[in-house]
């Protein structure tokens, strides 16, 4: 729900976001997990900067059509704003609007650790 001025293939030159799985193995131990990789040529990747800096600087608040609790968040479709190659990726605010609060599942870094 971003503003009819980006709605709909605002990425240009290419992008290809994906998920690898990776493995590993150390001492005898096979470690897996998954990587999201985000890759693109220049222009891809100052388009798809630009779709986050305007997220980030969107004012939640005075969006009549964001419901109070909703957030900000865009589509990323393979074959329109990404490559046929990629996996749809959604990129969003994580403070809702009139609340600031972030949804249950994350978890903050360790702002402890060097």
């Amino acid at each position: 729900m971003i503003s009819k001025k980006y709605k709909g293939n605002e990425i240009t030159g290419h992008l290809d976001i994906f998920v690898a799985d990776k493995e590993d193995e150390f001492e005898g131990e096979i470690e897996k997990w998954k990587e999201v990789l985000i890759h693109g040529n220049p222009e891809g990747l100052r388009s798809f900067a630009k779709l986050l800096m305007t997220i980030a600087d969107l004012n939640q608040e005075n969006r009549a059509d964001l419901p109070m609790g909703a957030r900000e968040h865009y589509h990323l479709r393979p074959n329109f704003e990404l490559s046929k190659s990629s996996v749809e990726a959604i990129v969003g605010r994580m403070d809702a609007k009139g609340t600031g609060s972030f949804y249950d599942r994350f978890v903050a870094k360790d702002a402890t650790k060097a």
